[in-house]
């Protein structure tokens, strides 16, 4: 009763603040405009990215009202998610005046959240060792460049996916949904708790963002996403993590990991920087071969609950 909830909640508060968002976004001119010497805008008109605050506001407000506990790990969590909302605000700022915040500010930023979560407790500590049971702990430099890369990598592989109508918001709700039955399964309440309003939240901000999309989320929005997706992982599917339930969350993000590591490889191989932006993500390969932007979207998700799927079976042999 309480993840429905939470679910639904979250759900109707994002739907309930994207429309007066939306209009100060247009107010103040806080919108996407198009560019026709950029490959990646593929929209032709001006469009609000106020729905990342929506998207903010709504998980946290339905998270601290269905029982998140004022403990450490909410604040810290509170905390890092207010930096990366920030720093993605101000990175959106600079996109609607035509100009590009520098990486290395986000770079900071963003790695400074992380560490505020792991302060709290929230780490990969380590996995159990299949030959005699024994949980290995990890030295402790290791635990905090591991948590980093994981949360600061799903963090930035939501945002790069952010590339077409509905997708990142998509993907997000499939993996969100996904962490929610692998934590349910391990028994991880608070990260099923966690899980079940993001997804609320995701779905809510859909219903403004499905094509053809009438607000975006921006970096703001999808940097949070992936933060929080990263969080709940590492507090649910990581914990006394095996070797091989290191793969669930893994493939619970499958298509924007997969997606980007491919990306990321092409882009060393041509020497091009790690963070230019370009249209080499599966989804403006996909709309390159002729499918629209719809079928795309389809495809993509679909992908992705196999994925989800594969994880689900996964956590439920583990558990078994």
């Amino acid at each position: 009763m309480l993840y429905w909830a939470g679910f639904t909640l979250s759900f109707l508060l994002v739907l309930v603040l994207i429309p007066p968002l939306r209009k100060l976004a247009v107010r103040i001119d806080f919108v996407d405009k198009p560019r026709p010497d950029v490959e990646r805008k593929i929209h032709r008109e001006p469009i609000p990215l106020t729905a990342g605050i929506a998207i903010f506001v709504g998980f946290f407000a339905v998270y601290y009202a269905c029982g998140g506990l004022f403990s450490a790990q909410t604040w810290a969590i509170t905390g890092g998610g207010l930096c990366i909302l920030g720093i993605g605000l101000i990175d959106d700022w600079y996109k609607t005046r035509g100009k590009e915040l520098a990486s290395l500010p986000k770079l900071v930023v963003q790695v400074g959240a992380a560490v505020i979560v792991y302060s709290s407790g929230i780490a990969f500590e380590g996995f159990t060792n299949p030959f005699n049971g024994q949980f290995v702990n990890l030295p402790t430099w290791l635990e905090l460049l591991l948590t980093i890369l994981w949360i600061f990598g799903v963090t930035t592989v939501i945002n790069f996916s952010d590339g077409m109508d509905g997708l990142a918001g998509g993907l997000s709700a499939i993996s969100g949904g996904t962490l929610f039955v692998v934590a349910l399964t391990m028994g991880q309440s608070d990260s099923a708790l966690m899980s079940i309003i993001l997804v609320g939240a995701a779905l809510g901000y859909l219903r403004y963002n499905k094509p053809p999309a009438r607000v975006f989320m921006g970096d703001a929005g999808a940097t949070f996403l992936g933060f929080m997706l990263g969080i709940i992982a590492l507090d649910g599917a990581f914990k006394g993590a095996t070797l091989l339930s290191l793969f669930i969350p893994i493939l619970a993000l499958g298509v924007p990991i997969f997606d980007n590591v491919i990306v990321v490889i092409r882009r060393i191989r041509a020497s091009k920087p790690i963070y230019q932006a370009d249209a080499s993500q599966a989804h403006y390969k996909l709309l390159a071969t002729g499918l629209n932007q719809k079928q795309t979207l389809v495809f993509l998700c679909l992908l992705n609950v196999c994925f989800g799927l594969t994880a689900i079976i996964m956590a439920l042999q583990i558990s078994a």
